[in-house]
């Protein structure tokens, strides 16, 4: 999966893959559990074989001849089906199938018209449609969705039978429903699928049925502790999701629900009718009170939890998790009181999430004992991510100990490469500047036939060919990944990977090449399309093209058409009001709003607007990049405090998605500059230093948007 999601205030569109998540949270409501009620019969089941194949184009672009070889008809009636599938259109996905009979994409437009009205479906219908299609993506896909409709009607048998198909096996809400069902039909007792279950439970990000009643039933059941149910609430309420604990506490008790949400709504007013807490239950509920009052304002919280009736009447493990919370919206708000704060939580089990927050909050407060102490508190998974295998590395060198250099240096090749952020600076650290390596062999004539011939991929590629990317990115990411247990080989997803770059879809291109583990092709990882233009509007303004290649990267992967939910558009996601500006800025007064899709436009407008955010930062990429995510003002913001190395500001963005991308596009940089100029690269030295403005600097233009 591609690794940021752009924010919605932002200019800017997350890569091909993510978009796709969130188009599929549009098409499929509340994580596909909410089902069309229409009922209406199926039509144009018409048996012929689902992985037909379809001869590629000769042209190593998709052009409009490209799209012109489908039928209009069949193209026409499929752009239409996807907009009566997004409005719920059941009779009207019926009436449009016949007209994309024997066309490739039949099992798109079919999969529509069943999963409309897939809740009043009969179990025949949707065995047919499984048959009619077996070995497709749409079959696993209608499956998946089938095993949601069985889980809420507890045909048990029937889920069971199903899931033993189920080849994506990637649905949280699935796996509970099938331990539900192997735990109602005698398969497996209580205890066998509790931890599965909790694990499942307490990391879902929203409200879902299916995990819910499994925990539910073996909370009464008595394989899992009540207190698993307190613990998914404070999750939800730190995240601000009301409704993942109201459901949790409601599994107790539903009289207790308008309680939590009092407190939710009013936390300081709910802690303050408070003057003792003796129930268990009003414990939890002042503990969500003050999980809450810390994500609003965490110094309140702290001043609110230090109150000797607090102290007094909650448990340790009730205080460590509110200081823990409090302590992980200190350190998002940088505040130099954050250490303090998670002092205060000693060394309780905390969710991983805030621990990572003390972790930075440490290396901001040049704490490397902290630093250390904190990752090694992660659990294995986690703590073996590059982000804290490098930075547990760089705790150990520090301590100045013989054993804990060799344990560090360990560590550094356990990660050193050139595909990361850390992963480069690993490398650095170990005295290797990064050098491209050599490109395996190409794929052989056999390999590249039998690529191609894979109807899957032939039908991804159609489909982003005539405009229905999501549906494209979706399938094409189920053939590489999911068709088959580990996904393709490396040799075919070098073939693979080859024909998308042939097709000129460089999204898929990169996102295929990049599961490579040994046979890695920089050129397919990071290509260069349109380099005379890109090269030529930077150069002309005194910028390095390395770096607009690296943002291109990550904005859009070369997506030409790409546009954001917020309207950002084109190779380096312009938003509208920032592109009029910049023209303006620029002296181009020919522009003109819907100029923005075209390469050379966006190109030169966005390469403009990143020089005047590169030039108003003092030539910090680092911070450019920053500001050219989530704005300029917010850039200025994080750069107040004490001056840092730039990975240790940028580990300590308070947003996520900005946080990465900065890493993605300054590690893309030092690959493209290597590319670019046949010479090795060091990512350090495109860091430096980062704090506040200097008084000798320029004051800050305000009028960037």
């Amino acid at each position: 999966m591609d690794p940021v999601r752009k924010r919605s205030r932002g200019r800017r569109v997350a890569p091909a893959t993510t978009r796709w998540h969130r188009a599929v949270a549009a098409i499929l409501p509340a994580g596909r559990t909410v089902l069309a009620a229409l009922a209406l019969g199926t039509a144009g089941l018409v048996v012929q074989p689902a992985r037909a194949t379809v001869s590629p184009p000769a042209s190593a672009a998709p052009s409009a001849s490209t799209q012109a070889a489908a039928p209009d008809a069949a193209r026409a009636a499929l752009l239409e089906m996807r907009a009566a599938f997004q409005k719920g259109d059941a009779s009207r996905l019926a009436a449009l199938l016949p007209r994309v009979a024997g066309d490739p994409l039949e099992p798109l437009a079919a999969y529509w018209t069943l999963r409309a009205r897939l809740e009043r479906a009969s179990a025949e219908e949707v065995q047919a449609f499984l048959a009619r299609w077996r070995d497709t993506y749409w079959e696993d896909r209608l499956r998946n969705d089938w095993l949601l409709v069985l889980g809420q009607r507890q045909a048990w048998e029937a889920l069971l039978r199903e899931a033993a198909a189920f080849r994506m096996n990637d649905d949280a809400e699935v796996r509970c429903y099938t331990a539900l069902a192997r735990w109602a039909t005698g398969r497996a007792s209580a205890a066998d699928i509790a931890p599965e279950v909790r694990q499942a439970w307490l990391t879902q990000r929203q409200a879902m049925p299916g995990c819910a009643a499994a925990a539910q039933r073996l909370i009464e059941a008595g394989a899992l502790p009540r207190d698993v149910a307190w613990q998914r609430a404070r999750l939800g309420v730190e995240a601000g999701r009301l409704a993942v604990a109201t459901q949790a506490v409601g599994l107790l008790d539903p009289e207790w629900v308008p309680l939590v949400e009092r407190a939710y709504a009013a936390p300081q007013r709910y802690l303050d009718d408070k003057l003792t807490a003796v129930r268990h239950r009003t414990k939890e509920i002042v503990t969500l009170a003050l999980i809450r009052l810390a994500t609003v304002n965490p110094a309140e919280a702290a001043a609110e939890a230090a109150h000797l009736r607090w102290r007094a009447q909650l448990t340790d493990e009730e205080r460590a998790w509110v200081w823990g919370a409090i302590g992980k919206r200190a350190a998002q708000r940088l505040s130099d009181e954050a250490l303090a704060y998670f002092a205060r939580a000693a060394d309780a089990p905390l969710p991983d999430e805030w621990r990572v927050w003390q972790a930075r909050a440490a290396l901001r407060a040049g704490d490397w004992t902290t630093v250390r102490r904190a990752i090694e508190a992660l659990d294995e998974p986690r703590r073996r991510e590059p982000v804290w295998t490098y930075w547990l590395a760089r705790a150990l060198a520090a301590s100045g100990r013989a054993d804990d250099a060799a344990a560090a240096r360990s560590l550094y090749e356990r990660i050193a490469g050139s595909g990361g952020f850390y992963e480069q600076l690993a490398a650095e650290a170990l005295g290797r500047p990064l050098a491209l390596p050599p490109a395996p062999p190409p794929p052989t004539a056999a390999e590249r036939a039998a690529v191609r011939a894979n109807a899957g991929l032939q039908r991804a590629l159609r489909a982003i060919d005539i405009g229905l990317r999501t549906e494209g990115v979706r399938e094409w990411h189920y053939e590489i990944a999911l068709h088959r247990p580990g996904g393709l080989g490396e040799r075919e997803l070098l073939a693979a990977a080859e024909w998308a770059c042939e097709r000129g879809v460089w999204d898929r291109c990169i996102n295929t090449s990049t599961r490579t583990r040994d046979a890695v092709h920089i050129g397919q990882r990071y290509p260069t399309p349109l380099r005379e233009l890109v090269t030529k509007h930077a150069q002309a303004i005194g910028l390095d093209p390395a770096y607009v290649y690296g943002l291109i990267r990550q904005e859009s992967r070369f997506v030409m058409d790409a546009r954001s939910h917020v309207g950002a558009s084109g190779l380096m996601q312009v938003m509208p009001a920032t592109a009029r500006w910049t023209a303006r800025k620029i002296g181009l007064t020919s522009f003109e709003p819907d100029q923005i899709t075209d390469p050379d436009t966006n190109v030169r407008i966005g390469t403009a607007y990143l020089k005047l955010v590169l030039d108003d930062f003092e030539g910090s990429m680092a911070l450019a990049a920053a500001a050219y995510n989530a704005g300029p003002g917010r850039a200025r913001q994080w750069r107040q405090g004490p001056t840092l190395e730039a990975a240790v500001w940028i580990e300590n963005i308070p947003f996520d998605e900005t946080r990465d991308y900065v890493k993605q596009v300054l590690a893309n940089t030092t690959v493209y500059a290597a590319i670019l100029s046949g010479e090795p690269q060091r990512l350090s030295t495109r860091l430096g230093r980062i704090g506040p403005r200097l008084a000798t600097a320029r004051a800050p233009d305000t009028e960037l948007p």
